[in-house]
């Protein structure tokens, strides 16, 4: 491994290959599509990363939030219409969903009345807002499950090959 870098303002891509342990010509011959001059560019803010790169990064530093923080922080599509997924354990993240569906649950029968109709009027507005905040939360707590797995998977805690078989049945 090589000496780490001292250097301060590093964006995420720089950190995580530091994390992986990774010196930038190791990086880039297991990333296998990123030059090291090019890598040293992306992490430096020199030139801009693709999504093909971010993918290749993830993969090979086992790190997958990275395609959440590009799509988030750098994407301009995402930028608007991803939710950011922060990494949680896996009791955190399934205590959120269970708050999540009870606190809905809980709100069914008046998002039935609401949209009984097919329309939504001012005096119903505020309660579906406040619905429309708790099928967001599950929807982050879904993200936030998916990207557990990814990072489970990434990491070798999980056979990968029977999560696609049960997955195909």
């Amino acid at each position: 491994m090589g000496k780490k870098s001292i250097k301060e303002n590093k964006n995420i891509f720089f950190e995580s290959r530091e994390e992986a342990g990774l010196t930038r010509a190791q990086a880039s011959e297991l990333i296998g599509t990123i030059s090291e001059s090019r890598l040293e560019k992306m992490e430096t803010g020199k030139t801009a990363i693709y999504p093909e790169d971010v993918v290749d990064m993830s993969v090979a530093y086992k790190k997958p939030e990275l395609c959440n923080y590009y799509c988030t922080h750098e994407c301009r599509i995402g930028k608007t219409s991803v939710p950011e997924v922060k990494m949680s354990t896996l009791s955190e993240i399934v205590l959120a969903m269970l708050s999540a569906l009870n606190s809905l649950d809980r709100q069914k029968e008046r998002l039935i009345d609401i949209t009984a109709d097919g329309q939504i009027t001012d005096d119903e507005l505020v309660d579906f807002v406040s619905i429309q905040k708790q099928l967001d939360q599950i929807d982050l707590t879904v993200e936030s499950l998916k990207l557990w797995m990814q990072s489970t998977i990434a990491e070798g805690k999980i056979n990968k090959a029977k999560l696609d078989e049960l997955s195909r049945s």
